[in-house]
């Protein structure tokens, strides 16, 4: 803290950056530590993994919803017809559609007699679960969307099902998608027209349909257009807020009046300094964290701390981050490894293990598919003289200032336990909040609603029933209607038109990433169990390509983009499109000292060949998803997984 604030206090509040990693989102003290600390901290240069992720959802939420935490979820539990873009729940398990029993739900749809459409570049391990699959070119998504709304409207297939007092902006998204009939986006997104006329129509004829979009969705140029088309296709089919389509999780557990206290839904409040990219929710994109630190000038960052995050390995352009990392003035992570990023760190500050501590899920029980509430407790006692990632932001908050919640009796009573030595309980903040939540007792013993004690007597968690219609507290924009046509949005179509135009198939190759069920994240990469069995790392090529660049199955090859090049297994499969070559993210540990299990899983760092000046403008996110490369035969006879160079 001395050192953060010498640094503060010698350059100014934003000359010290913060990065959450993904992990926090499975921590409730870190998350709750994290709303104090970041204020006591002060800095704009706030970064973490949503900016790499899902952004895009969360500005389509706040724009259209009027907040950023509305994230609307499909009811898969009822609908009759799900469209899926850019998922992969078999490997993710839905990601921004928390569920259990993936297999068994998605497969319900089509059991009950539905259909369930899957589009992806890649033909993921769910296709096997869906009627239908379709490849789409990377960066498409906006497109079809728009293609898929303008069929719906020529052909009068949504007529009467939107309430024009519940929306506004529908005759300009009307006359938007006009410009955009099927035979306009057909060659560019690589699905003949004739298809997009029958999803549409398909979409419009189920009685009870839901549109979702993930990863894919949201890792491309036009992640955010793309993300609000989602949202908007879900409203003009009537099938927002209503059984089986597109609705609201209302969770036990509800940050989001804290959030918004302590947050706000702003968007562009502050830009980065460099290049001038937005704020979203209070969050900068972790794409400029690199040249954030090596531009000099007043604002530059000098100072950094890391919670929970690998983004050397992670983010676009990972080895221009790690060598700005290495020149910082200060540096301190709050980590339990010794990593690509961390390594860097003048201190490390390692809380306790993920069994060592109690769980309750503050953000998946938001975004889960049924209103459940779980509590886990410690599966094994933390070390003596230990402390938890609460704990540690604690101490650390309040002597940078002191934590602050915006809570005038909150802060007081935090301000005076710091006073006594005394660093309050995190799960009786949670007690306290399912107590006076939507289903608590409101601090009535004889109550049967719910309290952490109700929980640790359910050690299966409680079912509080299905999606139920929420509009009314979800929406929160000034008028409470939906914007169907967000000015924002709404002018960055243009860049989509000009994709449209500029779009050639020329023998481009564009990289796509990949996940696994056992290896989702960099931070998954060093537990023994999960990295079993073969090689996860190949890069896939299409057949046709192969032969048109002269690759061999099991060869080693140069992949190239604008930023550099890496060395890859190739493996030849008709599993991703042609002209689409796809690598898994999160390898590449050779050389770090305390994750021995990871640094010896083969394959490359695919983020030292994204592009960090690749990205979705509005938002600010990377675009890891559709990276120009060049693939050719390695000249060296092999690669030993495939080292960066």
């Amino acid at each position: 803290a001395e050192r953060l604030g010498e640094v503060r206090a010698r350059h100014g509040r934003d000359a010290v950056g913060l990065y959450i990693g993904n992990p926090t989102v499975h921590n409730h003290g870190a998350i709750l530590g994290l709303l104090g600390f970041a204020r006591a901290l002060g800095t704009h240069n706030r970064f973490d993994a949503n900016s790499l992720d899902a952004n895009p959802k969360l500005l389509a939420a706040m724009l259209m919803f009027g907040d950023q935490l509305s994230l609307t979820v499909p009811d898969v539990d009822h609908t009759d017809y799900l469209l899926m873009l850019g998922a992969n729940p078999a490997a993710s398990n839905g990601s921004l559609m928390s569920l259990g029993d993936v297999k068994g739900r998605l497969r319900g749809v089509r059991e009950r007699g539905g259909r369930f459409v899957l589009i992806d570049p890649r033909r993921s391990e769910t296709a096997r679960w869906a009627d239908t699959h379709h490849f789409i070119r990377p960066g498409g998504d906006a497109a079809l969307l728009l293609a898929l709304h303008q069929v719906l409207f020529a052909e009068r297939l949504v007529e009467g099902r939107v309430v024009d007092a519940e929306v506004r902006g529908l005759p300009a998204l009307r006359a938007l998608a006009a410009r955009f009939p099927p035979e306009r986006v057909a060659d560019a997104v690589g699905i003949p027209a004739d298809t997009i006329r029958t999803l549409a129509r398909e979409l419009a004829a189920a009685p009870r349909a839901v549109v979702y979009g993930r990863a894919g969705v949201c890792q491309n140029p036009f992640a955010s257009v793309a993300s609000w088309l989602v949202e908007s296709l879900n409203v003009v089919t009537g099938n927002f807020d209503r059984q089986g389509g597109m609705m609201f999780a209302q969770p036990a557990v509800d940050t989001g009046a804290l959030a918004r206290k302590l947050v706000g839904n702003g968007y562009g409040r502050w830009r980065s300094r460099v290049r001038g990219l937005p704020e979203v929710g209070g969050q900068l994109p972790a794409a400029v964290m690199a040249e954030e630190m090596e531009t000099p000038g007043e604002g530059q960052i000098r100072a950094f701390v890391t919670l929970a995050g690998n983004p050397a390995l992670s983010s676009p352009g990972g080895e221009r981050l790690a060598a700005a990392f290495a020149k910082l003035d200060f540096m301190v992570s709050i980590d339990i490894y010794q990593n690509e990023t961390t390594r860097h760190a003048n201190l490390i500050l390692p809380p306790v293990h993920t069994l060592e501590r109690s769980h309750y899920d503050v953000v998946l029980h938001g975004l889960a598919v049924r209103n459940t509430a779980k509590w886990g407790a410690p599966v094994l006692p933390a070390p003596e003289g230990s402390k938890s990632d609460w704990e540690i932001l604690y101490e650390l908050g309040m002597r940078l200032g002191g934590m602050r919640f915006g809570v005038k009796a909150v802060d007081r009573i935090l301000q005076l336990a710091h006073r006594a030595g005394y660093v309050p309980d995190v799960d009786r903040i949670i007690d306290l909040a399912l107590r006076i939540g939507p289903y608590g007792d409101r601090f009535n013993p004889l109550s049967s609603g719910l309290s952490l004690a109700r929980l640790r007597r359910s050690p299966h968690g409680v079912d509080l029933g299905p999606l139920r219609p929420a509009r009314r507290q979800k929406v929160r924009t000034p008028d409470g209607k939906v914007d169907l046509a967000p000015a924002v949005l709404v002018d960055d179509v243009a860049r989509v038109e000009r994709w449209l135009e500029e779009r050639r198939d020329g023998g481009e190759l564009l990289l796509i990433g990949r996940r696994h069920l056992r290896d989702n994240n960099s931070w998954m990469h060093n537990c023994g169990s999960l990295m079993k069995g073969p090689s996860r790392s190949a890069l896939f090529a299409h057949p046709d390509d192969a032969a048109r660049l002269g690759l061999v199955d099991g060869g080693t090859v140069e992949v190239r983009s604008r930023v550099g090049a890496i060395q890859a297994v190739c493996a030849i499969t008709d599993e991703v499109m042609r002209g689409v070559v796809s690598l898994p993210h999160g390898y590449g540990h050779a050389g770090t000292l305390s994750l021995g299990t990871a640094a010896a899983a083969p394959g490359p760092n695919v983020n030292a060949i994204t592009d960090d000046e690749l990205l979705d403008p509005p938002s600010g996110t990377a675009a890891l998803n559709g990276v120009p490369v060049t693939v050719t035969p390695a000249r060296a006879a092999a690669a030993e997984g495939g080292v960066a160079r």
